[in-house]
């Protein structure tokens, strides 16, 4: 991929935004279990960051997808995976879906507002009983004259405290469940609508809610492209929310291995600083390297996606391996640290509790290796 000048502009001027307006916050986020969604959106939507390959005429800059993948790789550098994760709904997990498939009419009353960073929008797909396996899910919307009415739960919604609106995957017939189901904007509120906060282990900074439906109305017009086409949509949105996963992934993970080289150079055991034993620093290095070829990958995984190729084996082995590295770089990085490592402050200790959800949010890492596997012609259900 070659990077211009433009490009590194963007990446340049995103980094500096995190390290002045979000960054020197984190702790203070992290302690409040909140971040203040409508406060920073709005910040980094008049600085043009909400909307970057959205097109110009509903608020974006119309570039192509490699300057939104910079942006993704530049929020790596936030010191909140939780923080990341929740700009992340906003800008490739929310919106893509409705900037597509969207009326003209709904992307100006939703689209625009979101990408100035005046409302927030979260995704509702996951239900208690349908998270991996989202043709399961059970809630309804049923037209009653000009509305649908929509019953049901939603669960580890990302922004689901703080949102404005959601982009909900319902189902809207009796059809087969890969053809029964619609994406529906709803705005959060709507009567019938109560949320619940969740608390982590990790994330801590982004605020997580189970969402109740019950008799819920909205007007039949919030359909977002056609009716029964909403799993096919939602599995287009997942793979912009793959490669959003994945470029975010190197520069956390070198963050982690960069902090773990300036404390074991500081430490010393046994007469000579921890990192100048060969085990310790050898490791840095075999993690560092296969950061580059997560890089690489998650590269070749969006030059494909802009010449308009299926990229869905490459961003999920893009995806598998970023959630599988992670928690490798933390948990070989946090025994370097040894006890020091593992008291709730510590800043590797942060990342080990947040780096552990990459494997299970987004498509958890067995159903990558089950879409890879598919794809390769070598599971059960392709040679049947």
């Amino acid at each position: 991929m070659h990077l211009t000048p433009e490009h590194i502009e963007l990446q340049n001027s995103l980094e500096k935004f995190i390290d002045a307006e979000i960054n020197p916050h984190i702790d203070a986020w992290e302690e409040q279990e909140m971040y203040p969604a409508h406060e920073l959106f709005k910040k980094m939507g008049d600085l043009g960051f909400l909307g970057i390959g959205k097109p110009v005429e509903y608020g974006g800059s119309g570039l192509d997808y490699s300057y939104e993948a910079m942006g993704a790789f530049a929020s790596g550098r936030i010191t909140s995976l939780g923080v990341a994760a929740a700009i992340g709904v906003q800008t490739n997990m929310c919106t893509p879906a409705l900037t597509r498939h969207g009326s003209d009419e709904l992307r100006k009353e939703i689209l625009v507002p979101t990408i100035a960073g005046d409302v927030v929008g979260c995704v509702g797909v996951t239900e208690s009983g349908a998270g991996s396996d989202v043709a399961s899910l059970k809630t309804t919307a049923r037209k009653d004259g000009d509305d649908y009415v929509i019953n049901g739960s939603k669960m580890f919604i990302t922004n689901g405290l703080q949102a404005d609106w959601m982009c909900c995957l319902c189902n809207t017939s009796d059809d087969s469940i890969h053809k029964n189901k619609s994406l529906i904007i709803i705005p959060m509120d709507t009567p019938g609508i109560t949320r619940h906060k969740i608390r982590k282990i990790g994330l801590m900074s982004s605020d997580t809610a189970q969402i109740f439906f019950d008799d819920v109305r909205v007007p039949q017009r919030n359909l977002i492209g056609e009716e029964g086409q909403g799993f096919i949509y939602q599995m287009q949105q997942f793979q912009e929310e793959r490669l959003f996963i994945a470029a975010r992934g190197p520069a956390m993970m070198e963050e982690v291995i960069n902090m773990t080289i300036d404390y074991t150079r500081e430490r010393k055991a046994f007469g000579k600083s921890i990192l100048d034993n060969q085990v310790v620093h050898f490791r840095l290095a075999e993690l560092q390297t296969e950061v580059e070829a997560l890089r690489a990958l998650t590269w070749a995984a969006i030059e494909k996606y802009m010449a308009g190729e299926d990229v869905t084996m490459l961003a999920s082995m893009a995806k598998l391996k970023t959630g599988r590295l992670q928690r490798e770089v933390a948990d070989s990085c946090l025994q370097y640290w040894g006890g020091h490592g593992y008291v709730w402050e510590a800043p590797i200790a942060r990342r080990f509790r947040d780096f552990r959800i990459t494997s299970i949010g987004g498509g958890a890492d067995e159903i990558m290796l089950q879409v890879i596997s598919k794809l390769m012609n070598i599971s059960p259900s392709t040679r049947a």
